[in-house]
């Protein structure tokens, strides 16, 4: 081969060189890397009461931040106690003048974690404690556009609280124990669009801490009211037993 068609046939090598950088920009788009979030509160009222009001996902709309509508669509076999727990929901989710709806897979283990699972999230509580939703726990994934991968999960337990025992007392400032209540949100999501996700730039870091402060406000207009106790008690246990829309006081 002569040293004229050598020379002729090097800047052919030397644009393979440049392709791996140009995919590379492409793949790697700003804004739609996996992101974890989380808050927690400790509020003035009774777990079980808590976790009442966060498995009520019907009612999300009407109090958590850019939740447009939300439905459920299935339910849970009955538990050890004979309740039904939402099992999967149609959420719409809008903000920037834009509004998606997208299918999540619920997971209730009574009384501690609701979880909800968008895209390709996967759960990781255990099988042994979610019985009663045995009929979609291994559900295959269901994509929509706006998340590669979403989960929510709300965890609450008892908080105990007692007064400083090192504190001088009088007879008349006894301050007696009371129920409290922590309530953990994680939230861990990946978008697979990139609009939406330069849409979301500057909300997506305060997402937790809106939809804890907005949960607590909720908690205190259906908990703080007189007889809200008796009323959500009674309501929930009819709402849970029949499979229907969970009841809280007022809704």
């Amino acid at each position: 081969m002569s040293k004229t068609l050598l020379q002729t046939l090097r800047p052919v090598s030397r644009i393979h060189t440049f392709q791996p950088h140009a995919r590379r920009a492409f793949i790697n788009l700003p804004g739609v890397e996996a992101q974890s979030l989380s808050a927690t509160r400790i509020l003035p009222y009774k777990s079980s009461s808590v976790y009442t009001l966060i498995a009520d996902v019907d009612s999300y709309s009407s109090f958590l931040p850019y939740c447009v509508d939300s439905k459920v669509t299935k339910w849970s076999s009955p538990d050890k106690n004979g309740q039904k727990w939402p099992s999967e929901a149609d959420l719409k989710v809008g903000w920037g003048g834009y509004e998606e709806t997208f299918t999540s897979r619920l997971f209730c283990v009574p009384g501690s974690v609701v979880e909800a699972l968008g895209g390709e999230a996967i759960t990781t509580l255990s099988k042994a404690d979610l019985g009663h939703h045995s009929a979609t726990i291994d559900a295959p994934a269901t994509a929509n556009n706006i998340f590669q991968t979403i989960s929510t999960r709300w965890t609450v337990k008892p908080f105990h609280y007692k007064p400083p025992t090192d504190t001088p007392q009088s007879n008349k400032t006894t301050h007696p124990a009371r129920d409290q209540t922590e309530v953990h949100l994680t939230l861990d999501f990946q978008f697979s669009n990139p609009i939406y996700a330069a849409l979301s730039k500057a909300v997506a870091p305060k997402v937790a801490g809106m939809m804890i402060e907005a949960f607590e406000v909720r908690a205190r207009e259906m908990l703080d009211r007189p007889g809200a106790a008796v009323q959500e008690q009674n309501t929930t246990s009819r709402a849970f037993s029949s499979g229907s829309k969970i009841g809280t006081p007022g809704v």
